[in-house]
């Protein structure tokens, strides 16, 4: 096994590191629905086929679930903020490559770089789990989780004004301009980590779980051309559970594989990633059906008429109501745990679509919708962060919260082709035209229900948070933050982290090994040094300590499970060594 730091220490993270990392969760995001407000003229724009036109929607999915776990193993193996940076450059090469061009195959291709750059939300949790301080974690990972719905809520108003008033690749050359703009932020402002799992990226495994995603996920979004019931959907899903099949038995037995399926397979990451799906299901319906029910004319008894523009103001407080929501998720998760507070956010969205059904025959009820499910949402995403690593070691964060990520993309990738079928299904047809009908729109609402009811099951069935973890997401202020690392000291080991001669080394990772080799805890030194770790059971342990510029240090301990801290210093040595 070999032991890694980083070369030099990490600069403290600044005020600024949060709405940074945030902006940019946020400038990813907008990539996913750029193009909503020019959907239905893509063929024309493109001089193509529309299932072809289909394919500059398509390819940016595929390549944002791809990508997601991909740089989040990379961020944890070589740098969270060095794979943040270069999935923004590769978003703005993308942006560019679409901004001049008007053929399909380039188009395509840029909007396949331009999806790379959904690995940048899992990063910047990662960032934060890594950096922050407790007090400001819980808050902090719920606005970067939210980022995702944020994004996509405000890119419609401001996409659908851009493409009414100017020409349609300004939409790109905006992206690209937003892009160098969060990596200049980020350059400034955003130090590195210096956390770092063990091993080598796992090379094999990236391209197996690649190939089984792109399998999977192709069919789904374009069953309904191909046909739900063709050779060509059926084949492929068929392919896709022979290669996730062996891809799942290639990683069990490789020493650092890219997704440890051993820790997702735990009870609480497991429930967390289904309920992921299900928010994701229910988080697309709705901007899928209240746009197309606001332009719908008038004349057809139940459309609202209104412009694209306006159409996109009100879904806006969609996307508004999740980035406010992030400090009422800190305060309610500090009190309640992210448990509670994701069966609170799932009861609302289902209020939300419960609701929505008799709220369809006005424009400010579709804001009323809207800011609603944007609460809902706003706290069902923000809490899966912190269930997530609340579950996971610190050296797994990225790798895990990209598949967490991947998870809530698989969600909108079902909703968009379970609600496209409902919707083609009850369509009237005037003239060769297929127009949405009110029954389609509430049956579509009525699956975002079933979603959610199904994620509340799975949210009632997770295990109760372990306290090892739980204070430092959960605090949400100094004061609580004091009070947990006072109640923490009673219950596992304390002391400094001291250099060679005696002086504190602020922010080394401390690992807490049991019997067994398995992790049981881990942590950062304070600016003094100091650390405190939690014991879950009495019993023998290691404490694993390294930090830049020294080497590791292992030293046993053993605590007796009862409220006497064991008092424990670690002296690391003064040179970096690889064992």
């Amino acid at each position: 096994m070999t032991l890694t730091t980083t070369n030099r220490p990490s600069r403290s993270a600044s005020g600024a590191v949060v709405p940074v990392l945030a902006f940019a969760g946020i400038v990813v995001a907008v990539m996913q629905t750029l193009l909503v407000p020019v959907i239905k003229d893509l063929p024309q724009l493109l001089d193509t086929s529309p299932s072809n036109a289909t394919w500059v929607l398509t390819s940016t999915l595929l390549s944002g679930a791809v990508a997601t776990p991909i740089m989040g193993r990379l961020g944890d193996l070589y740098g969270k903020r060095r794979m943040l940076i270069l999935s923004l450059a590769v978003m703005v090469v993308g942006a560019l490559v679409s901004a001049f061009t008007s053929a399909l195959l380039p188009m395509i291709a840029g909007r396949t770089l331009q999806g790379f750059a959904m690995g940048a939300i899992p990063l910047g949790i990662g960032l934060m789990r890594d950096m922050l301080p407790r007090e400001k974690l819980g808050s902090s990972m719920a606005l970067m989780s939210s980022s995702i719905g944020v994004g996509g809520g405000l890119a419609l108003p401001a996409a659908a004004l851009v493409a009414q008033h100017t020409n349609w690749h300004a939409l790109f050359y905006g992206a690209a301009g937003l892009g160098v703009l969060s990596i200049v932020l980020t350059l400034l402002t955003v130090p590195e980590s210096p956390m770092r799992a063990e091993g080598s990226f796992d090379l094999l495994g990236a391209l197996g779980l690649s190939a089984g995603l792109v399998l999977f996920l192709l069919p789904i979004t374009k069953g309904s051309d191909w046909g739900w019931s063709s050779a060509t959907t059926l084949g492929l899903f068929a392919a896709a559970a022979a290669v996730l099949l062996l891809w799942g038995l290639l990683e069990l037995r490789v020493a650092a594989p890219l997704v440890d399926l051993r820790t997702t397979a735990r009870r609480e990451v497991l429930l967390t990633n289904l309920a992921s799906i299900m928010v994701g299901v229910a988080f697309y319906v709705v901007s899928l059906v209240l746009p197309q029910l606001l332009q719908l004319p008038t004349a057809t008894g139940y459309g609202l008429g209104r412009s694209m523009v306006v159409a996109g103001l009100c879904v806006a407080p969609l996307g508004l109501t999740m980035m406010f929501t992030a400090p009422v998720y800190a305060r309610l998760s500090a009190r309640y745990g992210p448990k509670v507070t994701l069966i609170i956010g799932l009861l609302i969205i289902a209020i939300g679509y419960g609701g929505g059904l008799g709220l369809m025959n006005a424009a400010w009820q579709t804001v009323v919708t809207s800011l609603m499910l944007g609460a809902g949402i706003g706290l069902a995403y923000s809490s899966l962060p912190a269930l997530i690593v609340g579950a996971v070691p610190a050296s797994e964060t990225g790798a895990a919260n990209g598949l967490n990520t991947l998870m809530r993309s698989i969600g909108t990738s079902v909703s968009s082709a379970v609600i496209g079928m409902v919707l083609a299904n009850t369509a009237d047809h005037v003239n060769g035209v297929a127009i949405p009908t009110m029954h389609g729109f509430r049956v579509s609402f009525l699956i975002a229900t079933a979603a959610v009811a199904a994620g509340l099951v799975l949210a009632l069935c997770l295990p109760k948070p372990n306290r090892s973890t739980v204070p430092q997401l959960r605090a949400s202020s100094e004061e609580d933050a004091n009070l947990a690392r006072a109640e923490e000291v009673l219950r596992g080991f304390r002391g400094r982290v001291l250099d060679a001669q005696g002086a504190p080394v602020a922010r080394a990772k401390v690992t807490l090994i049991d019997h067994r080799g398995r992790q049981a805890g881990a942590t950062l030194s304070g600016e003094d040094g100091s650390y405190v770790l939690v014991v879950p059971a009495r019993g023998p342990y290691v404490l694993a300590a390294r930090a830049a510029g020294h080497g590791p240090l292992a030293s046993s301990a053993t605590h007796a499970g009862d409220d006497r801290p064991v008092d424990l210093d670690l002296s690391l040595p003064g040179e970096t060594v690889t064992a």
